[in-house]
């Protein structure tokens, strides 16, 4: 598939963060012109993240800061779906969440009561404020025999001074304590949240379009979901990378900014 076709055929467009359209705090090469254009064209626009240590408001404020969001388009995160999947699946249920202050506010405004002491399910996010006393808790949940949720796979966060660890490498420490993977990850590459999305922005499958750097979150996400997807170079993929894997992107550029 072209670029040119693949435009043609997205109606909506879900967008990576960092490495697709910015890195940091400096946006790519191109990338604000890409987005208007595509607004013009009336494509809608989801930036969508697999971090959920920051709320949606924190990164809606990132993204109006340099320049790349508009009041139109969507801010969605592992966090939010994760929220919203415990309302339809665990309505009612109290939940023990190994997460920051900042996502446990998101969940008190959703209407989900984190108890910390007796919880019906357990939900591992990325939580940049990590403690021995919530790992050691969590542990013991999860002995106990609780359903366990994880917002995403993820082994490590990029950031300018490097790569820390994420959730996958959370979920490794608690698989080897607790003997216990997770029931459900929600964020990318499955199906929780790609479901979540279709049924928040009204949206048909075929004509959704996942754009990323990473092969095996955002074009297995797409693949998964059965979204159209756009691999961009600018992150973390090489094209010996991509050579190497079973994973075939509907197309290929080296920056969105080269999009259109």
């Amino acid at each position: 598939m072209t670029k040119q076709e693949l435009v043609s055929e997205s109606d909506l467009f879900l967008l990576d963060l960092d490495g697709t359209v910015y890195i940091g705090d400096r946006p790519l090469c191109g990338v604000r012109e890409t987005l208007a254009s595509l607004r013009a064209m009336g494509k809608r626009l989801v930036f969508l993240t697999n971090n959920s240590s920051l709320s949606e408001s924190a990164y809606r404020e990132k993204l109006a800061r340099i320049g790349l969001l508009e009041a139109q388009d969507g801010v969605y995160t592992s966090g939010m779906a994760a929220a919203e999947y415990l309302k339809r699946q665990f309505a009612g249920a109290r939940v023990f969440l190994v997460g920051t202050e900042a996502l446990k506010e998101e969940f008190a405004a959703a209407g989900i009561v984190c108890d910390d002491e007796a919880p019906d399910v357990c939900l591992l996010a990325y939580d940049t404020e990590l403690t021995f006393a919530k790992i050691r808790k969590l542990d013991l949940f999860l002995r106990r025999g609780l359903p366990f949720l994880a917002t995403h796979p993820d082994d490590v966060c990029p950031t300018a001074d490097g790569s820390m660890p994420d959730v996958g490498s959370f979920l490794a420490m608690f698989e080897r304590s607790s003997r216990r993977r997770p029931d459900l990850i929600v964020g990318k590459p499955y199906t929780a949240m790609g479901e979540a999305l279709l049924s928040r922005y009204h949206a048909e499958r075929a004509h959704v379009c996942m754009a990323g750097d990473r092969l095996y979150t955002d074009m297995l996400f797409a693949k998964n979901n059965g979204f159209l997807s756009l691999l961009v170079l600018s992150g973390e993929t090489t094209r010996e990378m991509l050579a190497a894997s079973p994973i075939e992107p509907d197309a290929v550029v080296r920056s969105l900014g080269e999009l259109l």
